[in-house]
């Protein structure tokens, strides 16, 4: 049995908040330079190098790359073998959203009741989400997600008789109503299967995926890539100014579910889609 005092997860949660709303994830710059190479439109390729150099000011100013820095969604993935001293987990994670915010000078987003109002003032609560893993390590991924995109995702509790096109025509529809809010070029998180709540789950943890990884299993690496194709050909574009560049990357996380339904939650990202993770012990 290994302890981790609570402490060092509030410290690290304090930490990759700042770090996830300063700097892109490992690869998103490269993707934006390249979408901007294979973009035709004039007018989009000058917006996607404009979106690039913001991520250069960013990182030389150290100030956030969206002025949305987001509701803190945490994803703990917490070895078996370990004992956490020092204080309760979630309390330590909070106080690290409150640190990392607070003492960062990021927006504050959060208020208190979803009808009320009112501001919390400090970024939390965060919406933590936690597995239970083998060994004795932590490991910690903060996404900040902005509510231009979060607005744009939709849920669909398709019939069995679904098929595979019946999806991707989904994941393209959700994608065309949402236009330019999301601030194209846009990044999806795909979930299908579990139930309603774990579809969207798993929606929110595909966007964390590492954006140069596709699906282990080729039939949905296939649609992924099928999904992306449909999105480039709506003619959304860079910031909704029409092109062929609306989408960066279609990830899909796939669960066994019942079998009289077929969940499927998409969820949208813009273009600084935002996670930072670390591992502790």
């Amino acid at each position: 049995m290994k302890e981790i005092d609570v402490s060092l997860i509030k410290d690290t949660v304090a930490r990759l908040c700042e770090e996830a709303n300063l700097f892109l994830p490992e690869g998103m710059q490269e993707l934006i330079n390249s979408a901007a190479e294979k973009e035709e439109s004039p007018l989009c390729k000058e917006v996607l190098r404009d979106i690039s150099a913001n991520a250069d000011c960013a990182k030389e100013l150290g100030v956030p790359v969206c002025q949305d820095t987001g509701m803190t969604v945490i994803f703990l993935e917490i070895g078996q073998d370990v004992h956490f001293v020092g204080g309760e987990l979630y309390a330590a994670v909070n106080e690290g959203v409150r640190e990392g915010y607070v003492n960062g000078k990021l927006r504050l987003s959060i208020v208190s009741d979803p009808l009320k109002r009112i501001n919390t003032n400090d970024n939390t609560p965060a919406i933590i989400h936690t597995s239970i893993v083998s060994g004795d390590k932590v490991r910690i991924t903060v996404a900040p997600k902005g509510f231009g995109s979060e607005n744009m995702s939709m849920m669909k509790m398709f019939t069995p008789a679904a098929s595979a096109d019946d999806i991707v025509d989904f994941v393209i529809s959700v994608a065309d109503k949402a236009g330019s809010n999301p601030c194209p070029p846009i990044t999806v998180g795909v979930g299908i299967g579990g139930d309603f709540e774990y579809a969207a789950f798993l929606a929110k943890k595909a966007l964390c995926r590492d954006l140069r990884i596709r699906n282990s299993d080729p039939f949905y690496a296939d649609l992924e890539q099928k999904c992306l194709d449909g999105i480039n050909k709506l003619g959304i574009g860079a910031q909704g100014f029409g092109g062929t560049q609306t989408a960066l990357y279609v990830n899909i996380e796939q669960f066994p579910t019942h079998i009289a339904g077929l969940p499927v939650a998409v969820n949208i990202g813009c273009h600084v889609t935002r996670h930072k993770e670390a591992v502790i012990g």
